[in-house]
Parts: structure tokens; C-alpha cells; sequence
């Protein structure tokens, strides 16, 4: 027997016992996002916020001097928007880190509208 002769019902309708079994589709909600926003304070170094997006962003060079820049002239930016348990993480890492190096950087997260 030959793998063209194999036959297979296609998902939404499988044979068994005499009886189709029609699956059914459901729609499922895209889970919620959420923004992970860098603040402003007055004594991490620009170079260290830099650093922080190319390292748990991945941001390239430019861009991340554009959001260090946002941060520091409107007191947040947009790090990134991630599914919960990532932005959770990303959080709990910036803050770490910071925290680490002596720095007040201050990373949160909000749900994205």
C-alpha cells in the first residue's frame, strides 16, 4: 500500500460507526495586552534606560534612544505590549535589574486599550 492510498476525512467531518461527528468552531477571544512603560526619575543615567531597552526590548541603538528620549521628556515610554505573563515578567526584570545596578528605574505594566 502506497501513501496515495490512504484517505483521510478532513477534520470538520470524521466517520465512526455509521455517524458523522461534525466539529464545531469557536471563536476565542485574543487575550488582553498590556503596555510595559519606563518612567521618568531624576537619577538613572540616560545610558542605563538605553541599555535596559536594548537588553529586555531588543531594541536596536536608535530606537532606543528615541523611547529614552520620550521617557525623559514626557516621563514614560512605551517599552513594548506583550500577552500578561510576558509583560509581568519583562516588569519583575527591568526592576531587578535596575535594583541591581542601583538605580531607581521604575518599570510598570497597563492594560492596553
Amino acid at each position: 500500500m502506497t501513501l496515495s492510498e490512504f484517505t483521510v476525512p478532513p477534520m470538520a467531518a470524521r466517520h465512526q460507526e455509521d455517524s458523522v461527528i461534525h466539529a464545531e468552531r469557536t471563536k476565542i477571544a485574543p487575550p488582553p495586552l498590556y503596555k510595559v512603560l519606563l518612567l521618568n526619575d531624576d537619577y538613572t543615567p540616560m545610558e542605563f534606560v538605553i541599555h535596559v531597552l536594548e537588553r529586555f526590548f531588543q531594541m536596536h541603538r536608535e530606537q532606543a534612544t528615541t523611547v529614552m528620549l520620550k521617557v525623559h521628556n514626557e516621563g514614560a515610554g512605551l517599552a513594548g505590549i506583550y500577552p500578561h505573563d510576558v509583560a509581568e515578567t519583562k516588569v519583575h526584570q527591568v526592576r531587578d535589574f535596575a535594583r541591581n545596578h542601583q538605580h531607581p528605574l521604575q518599570c510598570v505594566m497597563e492594560e492596553n486599550q
